[in-house]
Order: C-alpha cells, then structure tokens, then sequence
C-alpha cells in the first residue's frame, strides 16, 4: 500500500523519446556501445532492485531506526545484508571508470538509479549517496599511494566514505572550522577536532569507512583558502584502527534510518589530499556531485508522494465531483472518486508536472556531466559546463523545496489518513525536510547562482545558457511564444538587477531567492514543452500521463514567473 515502486517506463521515455540520450551518449567514443536497449535493461533492472531489496527496508528504518552504543552503529534490520546485496551487484560503480573497477557506464544511468533509491527509502540511500563524489575527489586531487590503497575501494562501493565539513561552531560558513591537522615526521598529519551532521560516520554496513575531512594546517591563514583536505579511514591497511570517534547520533525531525553522527578526531594519523590550503578545491569535486544527487532526492521523494497520493486518490470516495456528466448508474452512486474532484485533480497534475520537469533538468544534466567527461570539443565542454554550473544549485534548491511542501500537499490528498502512519506519506514529508538544509542551504544555491555565476561575468554566462534553451524550444509549440516572452524577460531581469547592485550591494542577497525560482520556472517551461514534442499517438495513456501535468504547469506553476519578475523589478527600482 505505501511502498514506493520504480516506473521505469515513464522514465525510459523522457530519457529517450524527450532528451535523445542513446544518441547524443553513442556520439561520444567512450559510450559507443551503450544502445538505448543497454540502457533501459540496466534501468530494469535496477527498478526491480529498488523495488524488490531497498522499498521494503523503509518503514524498519524509519520506525526502527539507526541505533548507537559505546560509539558503535546498528544499522536498521535488512539494510546491512541490502547493502552487500547493493554493492556487490555492481551498482554503486555503474558511472565509475573500468580501469578502477566500475563499469564506466554514462553519468544519467547513476543518476536515474539514485533517484529510484531516494524515492524508495531515503534513509538507506544516504549510505551510498556521497560514494561518487568521494571517489572523484579522490581520483583527481589523491596521491598515486592513496589512490592505490583507497579508490577502488571507494569506486565500487566496497568502502563507504564520509565528507565532513560542518562544525559545532561552523555550519555553512567553513572558513570558521578549526579542526587542526599537525605533520607528523613521515609525512603524515595528525588530526584533530570534532565535525557534526556526520551521514554515516559511523555504521556496520561496510567493513571501512572512509572520511574525507577538511581541516587547517599550523601555518595556515585564517578563513576557507587556509583548509586542507585529509583522508582518514576507520581502518588503516594494516588492520589498526585510526582514532576516530562516534560521540552520539543525532535524534532527527526524520531519516532514522540514516545516522547522523558527531564524529571527534583525536590526533587521527591521516593523509593529505591535494595541496595544502586547496582544501575546498578538492572538496567542492564531492559537494558538486552531492547537489546533484540531492536535487535527485527531492524529485524521487516527491514522486513517492505522488504515488500514495495517486493510489489513494483512485479508491477513495468522497461526496459528487462537481462538473461532471455522469450516466443513471452514476448518478444513483453516491459519492465520486477523489481523483475525479477539480481541488484533487489539481494537486495531483501539478506536482506530477514538478517530478516531471525535474526528471528531464536532472538526466539533462546528467548527460552534461559525460559531455564536459568525454566530449572531443572543446565548445561542447564549455557549453556542459555553463550548464551544469547555472543549472545545478537551481535545481537543488527548487526541488528540494517542492519535495516537502508538495509532499505536504499530496498528504492532503489522503486528509486525516495522511497523517497517520497506515499509508507512510507522513514519513516522506519529515524525510524530504532536511534535503532543503545540506550540501549548501537553498538561500545559498540562490546566493550561489546569482551573486557567485551570474554577476561576476555580467550575466554573459546566463544570456548564453537562455540562448541555448530558446534555440531547443520546438517552433510547432503553442506554447513557445509564451517560454519566450519569460525568456526575454528574465535576460530584462537580469541585467536590471546587474545594473541596480552597483548601487546596492546588498540588492542580489536579497531578491536571489526570487531570481533563481524565476530561472526554475523558465527551466521547467523548456522541459515541458521538450515533453509535448515527445508525445504522439503511440504514447499510452497521453492525455492523464503528460498533457495533464503540462496544463496544470501552466496553469498553476508558471504565474508564479510573474510575481518573481514583479519583486525583483520592485526591489531594483528601489535600489536605484
């Protein structure tokens, strides 16, 4: 009744028949092979993975959760025996380089799965979650020794890994972190301090765990560009184990299935990666790919929702469904599906049309990730790059956003039993809230986006990415002239508020917010209308599947454009 299942179809289709993936990947010599029939037998299968091993596992996790002894972690009943199932089936390499052990298959594929794990139960999925991060920062900033003794490990899921950032003191501001890392004679360091909102620190899912910790060397400046990055892993290679300490797990608003650790590092021998006070440089590789991965849980959480919502909406009676014609036997029934009532039907076609549109932003995104990779052109890697860099921190930001608030409006689908644990939607809403807070708050991914990418070039970058998104709109569409018309308004937008912050400089902080739901409203126009050019005749079931979601979008989701184009206009007009 509330256990999440992977519809792959529907996800085949928008990776196939809306983006074009098999092709575009084919065109790249590193995927030659990869066929649209590779792709959507590695999808099945890992639907029936998700569905069959990690679904079941959720409500354990939730209500059982993960318990803590004498700086030890119990994992939840089932997730350890999921998780050597998990990695020794060859999913957490899936997009990792054969030459390290991974099956060197395109990022998207990664991407498609983590997003079925996160809607199938979160609190597992945040185990393997930073795996992919971890391992690219490894692969590009590690020494050769390191890289021989760890990446492997860390590339096929063998090893998890840890990345610890925040402290007692230091939550989003990490030029405050004082964690101290002392060289020792061999060339080592000694590390020292304490990191909270750990995920995983501490478990028995893995028979190592490897964290990656930011810290300042004696000499170091004060502020970010003073942070270094070291290695330390529970256990060495030679058996001893490193002094690391789980202090306590945190008692969380939700993921209870998922420990969330104070982890104390007393004088932990540990190994430098990258340059010293290039701490950030090698961090951001794993926060990157992790923003990514957490927009991804925002989107499979909501499609969760969804589901319960749907299945409840398409047995449950309430009252006559106004406007409705309805035959003598109908008439004679007493009351109508809640599906078929307009407030319902709105609820559910609208956060149908936010999954969507984050399915197609993120598996673009995805396939962006493979061109900057394996792209021959060097104007394609640029153009991927401007893509994920503009596109990223919008997407973690808005659809962790509407993983919660339009999980709280699929509840109220199920009124009273949606707050009660029977149908276990309650559980999603206070799973999805934390995704708004890590990996960078969503006031920063809109500081980030405006203030950070979009100011310093003058909005050249966003102009170029807007250029991109009008050429690809299809001309047939009705609805292009309207994507346009915000197209042109948000390059207005854009350069008023370049023009207003010389005179303000507090202006951007302010309306950031405002300005990347405006570019998510543009973004999400562009997909939806990517999504009617894919349908035709031989879509099944078109009409309730897709056309709905693309008038809700329009009529429920895009007005917001107008409000936020109004504020900023407002507060520019001021400012000047």
């Amino acid at each position: 009744m509330n256990t999440y299942q992977p519809r792959t179809d529907d996800m085949q289709f928008l990776l196939s028949r809306v983006l074009n993936a098999p092709a575009q990947l084919q065109a790249l010599p590193a995927f030659a092979e990869v066929d649209a029939a590779l792709m959507q037998q590695v999808l099945e299968e890992a639907g029936k993975f998700v569905g069959e091993v990690i679904a079941p596992l959720n409500r354990d996790g939730d209500e059982i959760g993960a318990q803590w002894a004498d700086g030890a972690v119990t994992m939840p009943p089932g997730f350890k025996g999921a998780y050597q199932a998990f990695w020794q089936a060859g999913w957490p390499a899936l997009a990792s380089s054969t030459e390290d052990g991974g099956q060197g298959l395109p990022s998207v594929l990664e991407a498609m799965l983590y997003e079925m794990l996160s809607a199938a139960n979160m609190g597992w999925t945040m185990a393997p979650g930073l795996l992919h991060g971890a391992y690219e920062c490894i692969k590009h900033h590690a020494s050769d020794e390191l890289k021989d003794q760890y990446l492997a490990k860390v590339a096929t899921g063998e090893w998890l890994a840890t990345m610890c950032l925040t402290e007692p003191h230091a939550g989003s501001d990490l030029g405050l972190a004082r964690t101290k890392a002392i060289p020792l004679p061999d060339g080592q360091y000694a590390v020292s301090g304490t990191k909270i909102f750990i995920s995983g620190g501490e478990h028995d899912l893995s028979d190592n765990i490897v964290h990656l910790v930011l810290a300042r060397l004696p000499d170091a400046p004060p502020g970010p560009k003073g942070l270094s990055l070291f290695l330390v892993p529970k256990f060495y290679p030679d058996g001893s184990r490193s002094r690391v300490h789980c202090d306590r797990i945190e008692e969380k608003m939700g993921l209870h299935g998922s420990p969330t650790c104070v982890m104390r590092f007393d004088e932990a021998v540990s190994s430098i990666v990258g340059e010293p006070g290039k701490g950030l440089n090698a961090m951001f590789v794993m926060m990157n790919a992790a923003r990514l991965h957490v927009a991804l849980q925002g989107i499979g959480l909501l499609d969760a929702a969804w589901q319960i919502a749907d299945a409840y909406a398409q047995e449950r009676r309430q009252m006559r469904a106004p406007g409705k014609s309805k035959s003598a036997a109908e008439s004679a029934a007493e009351a109508d599906l809640i599906s078929e009532h307009p407030a319902m039907r709105r609820i559910l076609d609208t956060q149908r049309a936010w999954v969507d549109a984050g399915r197609v932003l993120a598996y673009r995104t995805a396939l962006e990730l493979d061109l900057i990779k394996h792209s021959p052109n060097a104007d394609t890697q640029a153009a991927a790059q401007r893509w994920c860099a503009l596109v990223t921190p919008v997407m973690k930001s808005v659809f962790t956003h509407q993983a919660f608030h339009g999980g709280s409006d699929c509840l109220q689908v199920l009124g009273g039993h949606g707050y009660v644990r029977e149908w276990g939607i309650q559980q999603i809403v206070r799973d999805a809230r934390v995704a708004m807070i890590y990996e960078g708050t969503n006031e920063i991914q809109a500081i980030d986006l405006l203030v950070r990418k979009v100011l310093t070039d003058g909005g050249t970058g966003m102009n170029a990415l807007l250029d991109s998104i009008a050429l690809d709109l299809p001309k047939a569409a009705k609805a292009s002239t309207a994507a346009q018309a915000r197209i042109q308004t948000l390059r207005a937008v854009t350069q008023q508020i370049v023009k207003a912050s010389a005179q303000d400089a507090a202006l951007a902080y302010r309306v950031a917010d405002d300005y990347l739901r405006a570019v998510a409203l543009v973004l999400m126009d562009w997909a939806w209308l990517r999504i009617e050019a894919g349908v035709d005749d031989s879509t099944p079931n078109a009409q309730a599947r897709w056309i709905h979601p693309a008038k809700a979008l329009r009529s429920w989701v895009m007005p917001e454009f107008q409000m936020r184009s109004f504020i900023i206009v407002q507060q520019c007009t001021l400012a000047a």
